[in-house]
């Protein structure tokens, strides 16, 4: 008994500890919001180019996904912007440094990939490298985001490795590839860090 209540103790310090150490810039509206936009980029690239093959198709895809990326960004690191601008709280703040310097790497790693993949035309292993990229910075962030986060991490990791490794360079170009992932996957964890957010209400 003394064990299980001492295992008991020590795993509720350590989801008290998770909590506190979790960065509350990131907000659950703007990912839910960038998510959205990810299924209307998907919607879009349906309606113009659903499998692209021709040069003009990459250029349109191109531009799909990247005022996509650029839509997101501004979303969601407008949302850190504007929290930290509130806040006065020097821990809070150092957290917020840490979150950019965590997810970083796996953002240069994926422009560089990027540009490297365009310049050589190897479009279709874009979504692949999209996929593994955000799922290395999930993870890279595991401690400053929702438990919940983790699986979704791990499935990214998962679904680039197989864009990646497909024998048909056709599959990962498809108009529904970017929002099954980017699109439910970011709606997703809105809703954690919403969740989130409300339990830390309702418990101060």
């Amino acid at each position: 008994m003394e064990v299980e209540r001492a295992l008991a103790d020590l795993a509720e310090v350590r989801d008290r500890l998770a909590a506190c150490q979790q960065f509350k810039g990131y907000s659950g509206p703007a990912a839910a919001a960038s998510g959205a936009i990810a299924i209307v980029a998907g919607l879009a690239q349906f309606v113009l180019v659903p499998h692209p093959e021709t040069p003009t198709d990459y250029r349109t895809y191109l531009f799909v996904w990247f005022a996509c990326l650029a839509a997101a960004l501004i979303l969601n690191y407008g949302a850190i912007a504007v929290w930290y601008s509130r806040t006065g709280a020097t821990q809070e703040r150092v957290r917020a440094r840490s979150a950019g310097v965590t997810l970083l790497p796996a953002i240069v790693l994926g422009a560089v990939l990027s540009l490297a993949l365009i310049l050589h035309g190897l479009i279709w292993m874009l979504p692949g490298v999209w996929y593994a990229s955000y799922a290395m910075g999930l993870y890279a962030s595991r401690s400053l985001v929702p438990k919940g986060a983790i699986p979704l991490a791990a499935a990214f990791g998962i679904i680039g490795s197989v864009l990646l490794l497909t024998p048909d360079p056709t599959v990962p170009l498809a108009w529904w590839i970017m929002p099954v992932g980017f699109g439910f996957g970011q709606i997703f964890i809105g809703w954690l860090l919403t969740r989130e957010a409300e339990t830390a209400v309702v418990a101060g």
